[in-house]
């Protein structure tokens, strides 16, 4: 307790804790949708596909996250406008956009004069290395993205579960498709420099996935899914500070050992003949 106090009394960890949170949350409700429309690859290809702009913006003596965001935007509106089934015929193509967005923000970064930071910590991040502007650039961007989910939460729930139903009761399935890809743009960049691309990408599915092992009712799921990101983020980082590991492979680590208890829970449960209580 004592080296858990002493640890709080630092501002760096308190600055993660509160990142942490604020990206369990975010990331536990997007990441449902994500799951359930099977979106997960196509946010990894967000993801390093933006990686041109953010190394265009190094290069410029820019914002690398006015980089990131314009082509993640820009990336999630051609989807959108190409809709689901031509994205899910098509997914190679992510892959070569995910190839050439990396390969052309290394061009860029190589190019950038003066200091450039390690690819690794793109990818990876260090949560415990996040600034006070991290946090309320954070804060105000997850605050937008839960407001917009909020205010269409019907017609993006009824998209991603079925797009003919969604269609017949005249929903503009494609308009609402594209918003939600430009949610989890929004998303992955807000968190891709603090937290790195890998660590974003298993707060967007391991909680949901565990969730949905554990609840059957959407809402329950949502709650559950935020849980599971918070147990993870908070226990992640306890671990990290206590046994001093690296913060994000810890957070991932016992995300993966939640997923695989709340797995096993519901084989042996449907085993028994029953279905986990909604």
């Amino acid at each position: 307790m004592g080296e858990l106090s002493t640890a709080l009394g630092l501002d760096f960890v308190r600055s993660a804790l509160v990142v942490g949170v604020l990206a369990s949350v975010l990331c536990g409700i997007v990441g449902v949708f994500v799951v359930v429309k099977r979106l997960t690859f196509i946010s990894d290809g967000i993801g390093h596909a933006a990686f041109a702009g953010l190394g265009l913006c190094y290069l410029l003596g820019r914002d690398p996250r006015l980089g990131a965001l314009a082509v993640a935007v820009a990336f999630a509106l051609l989807l959108g406008w190409a809709g689901s089934d031509a994205v899910r015929r098509n997914d190679s193509l992510i892959g070569v956009f995910y190839a050439v967005g990396m390969a052309l923000g290394i061009l860029f970064l190589h190019a950038a004069p003066g200091y450039v930071p390690n690819l690794m910590s793109y990818l990876f991040g260090n949560i415990l290395l996040v600034s006070r502007t991290d946090v309320w650039l954070t804060f105000g961007l997850s605050a937008v993205v839960l407001l917009v989910l909020a205010l269409f939460f019907k017609a993006f729930v009824a998209v991603a579960f079925d797009e003919v139903f969604a269609f017949v009761q005249g929903v503009p399935v494609r308009l609402v498709l594209t918003l939600l890809l430009v949610l989890v743009s929004l998303s992955v960049v807000v968190l891709i420099q603090v937290v790195g691309i890998i660590l974003v990408l298993a707060l967007l599915t391991i909680p949901p996935l565990t969730a949905l092992a554990l609840a059957r009712d959407l809402s329950r799921v949502l709650v559950v899914s935020v849980l599971v990101g918070l147990a993870m983020t908070l226990g992640g980082l306890a671990l990290s500070l206590r046994l001093d590991l690296p913060a994000g492979p810890a957070i991932i680590l016992l995300g993966a050992v939640a997923l695989a208890v709340a797995r096993l829970a519901q084989a042996l449960l449907l085993r028994r003949g029953r279905r986990p209580r909604s």
